[in-house]
């Protein structure tokens, strides 16, 4: 990482901020900014804004050379990728960007950080690799999800799903991303449960009923919600001696590779940022 000041960065303040609707809920400030403390950023400020798919032309076209970039969640991740000059190879493949780069000359480029933000948050728990996976669900992170196991699973990837759509839209993911994709009925869900590595990417309370159904020993949970924390599924999944990722250790990883980018300083300061999000969780 280049340790260089940007003119702009010189002349005055540098401003990001994350888009989205609803984005009250956002912990992305409180990362960021812990971020920006740490590495003793002082002219950086990060903030939040409402913002849905209609208004994000204008928001963008309004934006002037200060701002080095944002930060995007749902409804925005699918709607940003016409307005941007460049795309990575990254966020392309599963056609969805959560991180914008701004540069002074206006240049906007789109990144996914969400899926090496996985790959880094399993690294961190001592999963490099898995034979094979299961996933629960099969919405946009789902398919975040395949893209994170294309890197580390070397076998097949059991997909648990509500509908033949959505079982048509994991395999037409898979085929795409380079992973075996087989996929069952949600009511047989508890089979995942057996699996080295389960990534569940449901809704809050939609896997409480599998808690009590969970083998002896399991291996690896990867839960991505972070509120509320923890499941039921990942409470008793970490009783019974298992391994559980959060989607805190999701929402950092990822949230530190945006730091990087965006201010082009690194390493991000991953202890103080997952501290700070703890502490904003705590008190909520």
């Amino acid at each position: 990482m280049s340790d260089g000041r940007t003119a702009t960065e010189h002349a005055g303040r540098r401003r990001a901020a994350v888009l989205g609707s609803p984005i009250a809920h956002s912990l992305s400030p409180v990362l960021h900014r812990a971020a920006y403390a740490e590495l003793g950023l002082t002219g950086w400020s990060y903030d939040r804004f409402e913002t849905d798919e209609a208004a994000l032309p204008g928001f963008l076209a309004g934006l002037g050379p200060e701002w080095a970039g944002l930060s995007l969640t749902m409804p925005l991740k699918r709607a940003v990728i016409p307005l941007l000059d460049e795309v990575s190879d990254t966020a392309a493949a599963v056609e969805a960007v959560n991180t914008v780069v701004l540069t002074e000359d206006g240049r906007r480029t789109g990144d996914n950080t969400d899926i090496p933000g996985m790959v880094a948050a399993l690294r961190e728990r001592g999963v490099e690799s898995v034979e094979s996976a299961a996933v629960l669900g099969a919405g946009a992170t789902a398919s975040s999800a395949l893209a994170a196991l294309a890197r580390i699973c070397t076998g097949e990837v059991v997909a648990y799903v509500r509908s033949a759509a959505r079982a048509a839209e994991m395999r037409q993911w898979g085929e795409r991303l380079g992973v075996e994709v087989r996929t069952e009925d949600w009511d047989d869900a508890a089979r995942a449960l057996h699996a080295p590595l389960v990534i569940a990417t449901t809704p809050a309370g939609t896997t409480d009923a599998l808690a009590a159904r969970l083998p002896e020993r399991p291996a690896t949970l990867f839960d991505v919600l972070y509120e509320p924390w923890p499941t039921e599924l990942a409470a008793r999944w970490s009783a019974y001696g298992g391994a559980v990722v959060s989607g805190l250790d999701l929402l950092v990883h990822q949230a530190v590779l945006q730091v990087e980018r965006m201010t082009g300083r690194g390493p991000a300061p991953l202890a103080a940022m997952r501290h700070a999000g703890e502490h904003a969780l705590a008190s909520r």
